[in-house]
């Protein structure tokens, strides 16, 4: 075992990257830090094993919405309808990935299906049966691009980002649940691999062979198990699995719980799935706009928002990069308003949000690199256009996933946690205030969601009623609402609510970071030519977006001239707008 952070750098990034090393400070495991950050690169063939990974960490969540759409719209059974659905949703998945991790909030973060939208489909159906829900993808767009988001980020703290995160791994649950239940064993049996490769193994460095120009073969250490604990624990699972449905130990009887443990259960999928299927502009016909369907989406895109930004704190917080910046994050709403509406177009029945799973992901394999994800968007996308390829990723037996799904979604429920470090914990005001938010973000949603509890919402407007149970059944809606307004009207000192603190560690985290991650946040290519111009400082999708900079049409201010000096000389400037961020701008 070495535990030398100089030569753990020497292994991971020169001898198997083929790349310069880093500082000691960012490659040292036992200081909870990651192995590829955000800016870094892994090698090529290392890059397309993690995106696999992350690939198929959100598969369970890709395969659910086609079969639940489908049961919606009485085609339920007809494979070669799921197989198109599917074929879409792997499309769109990938296409927002990749922008999302390319020019939206530039962290490594999966988009994919939003269940949000299943609730207003379900009640849509039955009227509005063609309606398309991508007008109210238009408003998610308009409240990225106009900076809407960015201007209530000031009023969020780490009481509002504590029960918001917590509560998007505790809700979910039911989903990991779900997949659990068809069979225990299978779950718990990929549950203790995972948490034996990442938390026992994770330090044991595997000796491997390696080949580099000029230097010929040798024997390498390498941190496998730390890197690649989901892949090895699915797929020696899956293996397991494949010996038992082979062996007759699961049922044959597709109504049996246990018959979806069967590496065979879908192979009308793989049979059915063409070789190629190029996604096409409105393909189940034109789409139609109503005041029901806009009200209805309405509510879930504005759930579905909350929780994006919730990700976008928690992924920058595993990352062990800066916290998104009010451009990045209004940058990162407007891509999934932009994505949302192309996967309305192509005919996918959902909007793309960000996938918490993933990102409790990086926190147990400690990759969270750009690249890697960018690589995943294009293999979502590959196996979108080539049928076979995608169909063969649905044959991952469902408790496997459920295991998986079970270990990330607790990373993701602890990172919210860890966030309360920053507050004073012995104030009953935010025990108070923290307590209320948890519960009120369980309990509405579990009371809203109760088949007993239907029509209980009567304002005598279907519409409202609707997005009423939309909002009060999403419970990082509820809790997350709920604690911003109480951390945000009950007295309390900067220092009690955690403000002061959370302040001083992003200081002194952002001073330690290397110039790789200070450019996390800025566009590529064009950073350099914004920053010379002063009006892109008032545009909030822009990296030199300052609020309080005073318009003079595109002449040179004092302002403008201090951002391009601190531009050229690398200096870190505060961004006095938002409590929370330090605008690092760098080339």
């Amino acid at each position: 075992m070495n535990s030398n952070p100089k030569e753990t750098s020497d292994n991971v990034y020169e001898d198997i990257s083929n790349i310069e090393k880093l500082e000691e400070d960012t490659v040292n495991v036992e200081n909870k830090t990651v192995f590829y950050g955000v800016e870094d690169t892994p090698a090529p063939h290392l890059c397309v094993l993690f995106a696999i990974q992350q690939a198929v960490m959100c598969i369970g969540s890709v395969l659910s919405i086609p079969f639940i759409v489908t049961s919606l719209i009485c085609a339920k059974g007809q494979e070669d309808v799921i197989s198109q659905l599917l074929s879409i949703t792997l499309f769109m998945c990938g296409l927002a990935t990749f922008l999302q991790s390319t020019f939206g909030v530039r962290l490594g973060i999966i988009q994919g299906g939003s269940h949000t939208f299943i609730a207003p489909i379900v009640a849509m159906v039955a009227t509005d049966r063609w309606k398309c829900r991508e007008s109210a993808s238009v408003t998610q767009l308009v409240i990225g691009g106009t900076g809407i988001m960015g201007f209530f980020m000031k009023f969020i703290g780490p009481l509002t980002i504590a029960p918001t995160i917590s509560l998007i791994g505790l809700s979910l649950t039911g989903v990991a649940s779900n997949f659990n239940q068809v069979h225990w064993g299978i779950s718990f049996m990929t549950m203790g691999l995972i948490g034996l490769f990442s938390l026992y193994l994770g330090r044991i460095h595997v000796p491997m062979c390696a080949w580099k120009r000029g230097r010929g073969c040798r024997m390498l250490k390498y941190p496998l198990f730390q890197l690649l604990p989901v892949i090895l624990s699915i797929c020696i699972t899956w293996l397991f699995c494949y010996i038992l449905t082979v062996a007759d130990v699961f049922p044959s009887d597709p109504n049996h719980i246990n018959y979806m443990a069967r590496t065979d259960a879908r192979n009308n999928v793989l049979k059915n799935a063409p070789w190629f299927r190029w996604p096409v502009p409105f393909p189940f016909g034109w789409p139609t706009v109503s005041a029901a369907g806009y009200v209805g989406f309405l509510a879930a895109t504005l759930s579905s928002l909350i929780e994006s930004v919730g990700d976008y704190f928690a992924a920058a917080r595993l990352s062990h990069a800066p916290p998104p910046p009010a451009h990045a994050v209004n940058r990162g709403i407007a891509m999934e308003g932009l994505c949302s509406i192309f996967s309305g177009m192509v005919g996918a029945a959902h909007a793309t949000t960000s996938y918490s799973g993933n990102i409790g992901a990086m926190g147990i394999t400690k990759v969270a690199s750009r690249r890697v994800f960018q690589t995943a968007g294009i293999v979502m996308l590959v196996c979108g256009i080539i049928g076979k390829v995608g169909a063969v990723i649905t044959l991952i037996p469902e408790p496997i996933i459920g295991g998986a799904l079970t270990i990330v979604f607790g990373m993701v429920s602890a990172v919210g946690i860890s966030t309360l470090k920053f507050i004073d914990m012995g104030s009953t005001r935010n025990l108070t205030i923290l307590g209320i938010s948890l519960l009120l973000g369980l309990m509405v949603p579990q009371w809203i969601n109760d088949p007993k509890n239907a029509g209980a919402i009567n304002t005598g407007n279907h519409e409202l009623d609707q997005a009423i149970n939309v909002l009060l059944g999403t419970a990082m809606f509820v809790g997350g609402f709920t604690g911003c307004l109480l951390d945000n009207t009950v007295p309390g000192t900067p220092d009690e609510r955690g403000i002061l603190a959370w302040k001083k560690d992003l200081v002194s985290s952002s001073e330690q970071l290397s110039d790789m991650t200070l450019k996390t946040y800025e566009l590529p290519f064009i950073t350099r030519y914004l920053i010379k111009i002063n009006c892109f400082s008032y545009f909030p999708l822009s990296p030199t977006f300052y609020k309080e900079i005073k318009l003079n049409c595109c002449q040179k201010s004092d302002k403008s001239n201090a951002l391009k000096q601190a531009y050229d000389n690398d200096v870190r400037i505060e961004n006095n707008y938002e409590f929370s961020t330090i605008a690092s701008i760098k080339l």
